[in-house]
């Protein structure tokens, strides 16, 4: 079997890694086996027992870039620089419609939703300040294409911010509509990651491009009159 990812960066310090999607990035509750952390542990270091070296995560069906540490200072220093927003984590998302305007901040707190506890929502029970940016790269005849920027990283938080305004992520299963284009997820894929290297001060910046289901999704929708 195939690994569900791939390493798109690597040094004696940190990975960046190319996350597919399905693959929960470290165990939770109903998710306890082969998860991203698990396949990588030879290699990562530092953080929580059973989540070595993760400094951030995606979501179960979201694909794309993160950064994860090899030792305990490597984890030290990039969570230091995720938490004063030093890390660039770019994504691309197709959303139902086309937002009012070509580039947009999104600032709304974003907590647990109090019915459905697998749900976030905007003001949910202890709320925290989330803010997401976005550009409109590609209007297309029912859906538009757009790149976002994560200020904050709030669980679910484009998801959430984008429903909030009336344009879920296409595919969406928990906030938009299910199997939209055909997709068996939602369409939101983190494209790019960019920071300064803990110990050697170089920039690094990674991209990864649209994944193949994602790809024709995007395809069809161009293809929609």
């Amino acid at each position: 079997m195939s690994e569900p990812y791939s390493i798109a960066y690597e040094d004696e310090h940190l990975l960046v890694v190319d996350k597919g999607p399905g693959l929960v990035v470290h165990p939770a509750p109903g998710h306890s086996e082969r998860t991203l952390a698990q396949l990588l542990a030879p290699l990562l270091g530092g953080g929580e027992e059973g989540r070595a070296g993760i400094v951030h995560r995606l979501d179960r069906d979201t694909s794309g870039l993160l950064v994860v540490a090899r030792s305990e200072q490597a984890h030290t220093l990039l969570s230091r620089a995720l938490a004063e927003r030093r890390i660039e984590r770019e994504y691309s998302a197709l959303v139902e419609g086309r937002p009012p305007s070509r580039t947009g901040t999104i600032e709304a707190p974003i907590g647990r939703d109090p019915r459905v506890r697998t749900r976030m929502a905007v003001g949910g029970a202890g709320a925290r300040e989330a803010r997401t940016h976005f550009t409109l790269e590609r209007s297309l005849p029912s859906t538009s294409l757009l790149a976002l920027r994560l200020e904050t990283g709030r669980t679910h938080q484009i998801r959430v911010h984008l429903q909030a305004i009336g344009h879920p992520v296409a595919g969406d299963p928990e906030y938009g509509t299910p199997g939209l284009l055909g997709l068996g997820r939602q369409f939101l894929h983190a494209a790019r990651l960019a920071f300064e290297h803990p110990f050697e001060g170089r920039r690094v910046e990674v991209r990864s491009p649209l994944p193949a289901d994602l790809q024709d999704a995007l395809d069809r929708a161009q293809r929609l009159s």
